[in-house]
């Protein structure tokens, strides 16, 4: 992935039930754990934070799995 995320970037992304959308919060730069699950991000393998449209939940993934989209009006 060439794109840089940033904050409020429209993002989708694929899941076992299909392709689903929702928006970056934020860079992980640093390990850290959500909801008991381990992050091992770092400055030279950063994951983003990412909150689903439809489910308003939060999980983390590498750049690599997302991919930029025009925001919803």
């Amino acid at each position: 992935m060439a794109e840089k995320l940033k904050k409020g970037d429209a993002v989708e992304w694929e899941t076992p039930q299909g392709k689903t959308s929702g928006a970056v919060k934020k860079k992980l730069t640093a390990p850290t754990d959500i909801k008991g699950h381990h992050v091992a991000a770092s400055e030279d393998n950063p994951e983003y934070l990412v909150e689903s449209d439809k489910s308003g939940k939060e999980a983390a993934h590498k750049p690599s799995a997302l991919k930029k989209t025009a925001k919803k009006k």
